[in-house]
């Protein structure tokens, strides 16, 4: 009976230094995870992106922000630059959308969002003879560009991708989001894909508004002119 006693409060024993063990190991773990997975993937639905507007201690490597909370903050960008993730050139006053290491030292991608401002075209896919597109307006705007099947409605940077969101004219009525990864952003380029489909490319050159009214400028008449 002793020995039985004996074996079952050695047993329980095991137990409780096996359970103290793991837990403590559990912890570890969790606490790393929390240390090193960014905001974005702990939470798919938090935008990470720092909004603001560009300052005057920018320079060729370096972008100064002033945040839309009104903070002042300097980032170097020279990694990002070398990595093909710095999206419009940039000037005092232009609006920003910045991704940024934990410190928020380093910019890891950079998109000017006032570039991004403007009508974007493309030949028509269909026969070419036209130009189709999108407008991205401030405040998140979009609108169509001569396309009756689609109807562009909001846009929006969201930790590092291009949103956009539109219905189709197929009667559903359904709205649809998109989410955009930019791969060229110039003066009169911009190109990006679906993530959902990466054959979706989209190559659009900023359109040219040509003035319907040309000013004809007649050559002034003179004597030679009345003779036979």
């Amino acid at each position: 009976m002793k020995k039985l006693e004996l074996l079952v409060a050695m047993f329980a024993l095991l137990l409780t230094m096996g359970s103290c063990g793991g837990g403590q190991k559990g912890q570890g773990n969790n606490a790393y995870l929390a240390d090193e997975v960014s905001p974005v993937d702990d939470n798919p639905y938090r935008d990470s992106t720092l909004y603001g507007l560009c300052a005057n201690g920018s320079a060729m490597n370096t972008l100064q922000l002033i945040t839309d909370l009104g903070d002042t903050v300097t980032l170097s960008i020279a990694k990002a630059k070398e990595e093909g993730k710095v999206f419009g050139a940039y000037a005092v006053g232009d609006r920003m959308a910045v991704l940024v290491n934990k410190d928020t030292t380093m910019a890891t991608l950079v998109v000017n969002e006032s570039a991004l401002l403007g009508n974007w075209v493309m030949p028509n896919p269909l026969d070419g003879s036209d130009e189709v597109g999108i407008r991205l307006k401030e405040g998140g705007i979009a609108e169509s560009i001569a396309q009756s099947s689609i109807e562009y409605k909001t846009w929006r940077m969201f930790n590092g991708f291009l949103e956009i969101s539109l219905e189709r004219d197929d009667g559903t009525e359904m709205a649809e989001e998109h989410l955009c990864q930019i791969i060229r952003l110039t003066a009169d380029s911009l190109v990006y894909k679906d993530v959902s489909d990466e054959n979706d490319l989209y190559e659009y050159s900023r359109q040219v508004i040509r003035n319907e009214k040309e000013i004809i400028k007649l050559e002034e008449s003179s004597f030679e002119d009345y003779l036979w």
